[in-house]
């Protein structure tokens, strides 16, 4: 016996979790979420059995996949508002200081000088970008685009977590009712054994079908510690979806809830094309990727803005100190300078006058070394400039980034059309899978009746030594085989059509 329930790739089912415990999905939560969400903060373990409910919203909050999604998301966010920052000026401020020695030109004075000195140089300057061929306007489309898709990203990291933790229970919840199957089988050998014994003493059967019955026994043990061994590993991959540690693992133990039989479940809904145009305008790996196409298309037209100028316009400031620079300040003081003989204008000309002297008041100046504030005030300049630059040949690289561009929209295109087919091939899949699982089960249930009326006419014929031990065991395995049969079946048909009842927009419930 095999208790396998295999599931499909993970891009099944956004929420398969609601749909197992017949929890509806709220108006719009299959919408992007307008914020990026913060990395969840690990929410801790319930007490008792988990219901599945309990299961996918504990493996939402800690399973690592999910976070390191919504981590990818916030640095898109960052990038969007890093684009939407690039509309501004950009302004930045310098300082430097020097020491020259030996020869060296006064960065100044632009003087050639033989001494130690100290020099500083102090600007500011902004540079606003005028145009750059929407360069600028496109980035922050297409950066918008990439961020919605991240978003819809973490919605389907959600999704696919909920299907296979979904999954997993289901597993799990087969396992246990295999095992408790068997269980019962080993309970019925082992009274079959009993009564053996008895007709044996009474002399009512031989030896032989006695051993028969310790020989189902053992069959019957082995189905069960595999049985045993299906559950544990279910119950392994769904804790480790959980990410729970050692201790937590250990007691973990699911709720078991009544689950119906396919034959007491309404009719499969046979509209394949309907479910698949339901799903693609829903499903967020479908919007996603169209998300991406349309950011291809504007990576394009960022590519092409290389084609134009680009003006900016830019202001500055600057000023400067050195410790060579020298000034003059006046003491107060004068000096009378002679400056030759007076002369008087007679009409014979002009005659000298003796003892008169001409003279010329000269102010007194003291050298002294500029101060740093009285040289950066001196030396303040300003600046406003238009600066234009033409592309006009530069390796074809615009060129190029364009035709790399053009295709990175046709591989969007190529992966959005990828996505739409791998869901209607998952649709047609499920529906198949469902389809089959149930005809399975509806053959398997019929089997297990008759094969049950036959095991009961069997153990009265073993019983009264009309049959012998092998034949008696034959039709024993044959009824245990169709029961695990039915079993699958129906746990199979369970993942399916809840599968196709998300993708049909029914309200899930059981």
């Amino acid at each position: 016996m095999t208790a396998s329930l295999s599931s499909r790739p993970a891009r099944l089912a956004s929420s398969l979790l609601l749909a197992t415990l017949g929890l509806h999905l709220p108006a719009g939560a299959q919408n992007a979420p307008t914020a990026a969400p913060a990395a969840a903060v690990p929410q801790a373990a319930p007490t008792g059995p988990w219901s599945l409910p309990q299961a996918v919203e504990y493996a939402l909050q800690n399973n690592l996949t999910v976070r390191q999604s919504q981590l990818t998301a916030q640095v898109n966010d960052a990038l969007l508002r890093q684009s939407r920052l690039q509309r501004l000026p950009t302004a930045n401020a310098s300082a430097s200081q020097t020491w020259n020695y030996g020869t060296n030109v006064d960065p100044l004075t632009f003087t050639f000088q033989n001494q130690t000195t100290r020099a500083n140089n102090l600007s500011a300057n902004a540079q606003l970008n005028l145009f750059s061929g929407f360069q600028v306007r496109n980035t922050i489309r297409r950066n918008t685009l990439d961020y919605e898709a991240s978003l819809l990203d973490i919605e389907q990291a959600r999704n696919d977590l909920s299907v296979n933790v979904a999954s997993a229970y289901l597993q799990l919840l087969l396992g246990e009712e295999l095992v408790r199957t068997n269980q019962a089988r080993i309970s019925s050998a082992q009274q079959q054994i009993e009564r053996t014994e008895k007709l044996l003493r009474a002399g009512s059967v031989a030896e032989s079908n006695l051993l028969d019955s310790q020989a189902q026994l053992a069959t019957d043990e082995v189905n069960l510690v595999t049985a045993q061994n299906q559950r544990d590993l279910a119950r392994l991959q769904l804790t480790q979806l959980l990410n729970l540690d050692a201790q937590r693992a250990a007691g973990f133990q699911v709720l078991v809830p009544n689950l119906p039989d396919p034959d007491e479940m309404p009719p499969l809904d046979e509209d394949v094309t309907g479910t698949f145009a339901t799903a693609q305008s829903t499903q967020p790996q479908v919007r996603a990727a169209d998300l991406r196409v349309q950011s291809a298309l504007r990576g394009v037209e960022v590519a092409r803005g290389a084609y134009y100028p680009r003006l900016t316009f830019g202001a500055s400031i600057f000023s400067g100190y050195s410790s060579a620079r020298i000034g003059r300040k006046l003491t107060g003081d004068s000096l009378v300078v002679p400056a030759g003989f007076i002369y008087q204008i007679t009409p014979t000309g002009p005659q000298q006058v003796q003892g008169l002297f001409a003279g010329v008041n000269q102010p007194r100046f003291e050298t002294l070394s500029e101060g740093f504030g009285s040289q950066v005030k001196n030396n303040l300049g300003k600046q406003l400039s238009f600066n234009l630059s033409i592309p006009i040949l530069n390796g074809w690289q615009a060129r190029t980034n364009v035709e790399r561009s053009t295709i990175g929209v046709k591989q969007a295109e190529l992966s959005a059309e990828q996505t739409r087919l791998q869901l209607r091939q998952t649709i047609q899949q499920a529906y198949a899978d469902a389809l089959a699982a149930q005809r399975r089960y509806a053959a398997n249930k019929r089997q297990t009746e008759a094969l049950t009326t036959a095991y009961r006419n069997a153990e009265i014929r073993f019983n009264n030594g009309l049959m012998n031990g092998t034949d008696f065991n034959i039709a024993k395995n044959n009824l245990t085989a169709a029961e695990s049969g039915m079993i699958q079946a129906k746990y199979e048909y369970l993942f399916r059509r809840k599968i196709l009842d998300f993708y049909q927009g029914k309200p899930l419930s059981l």
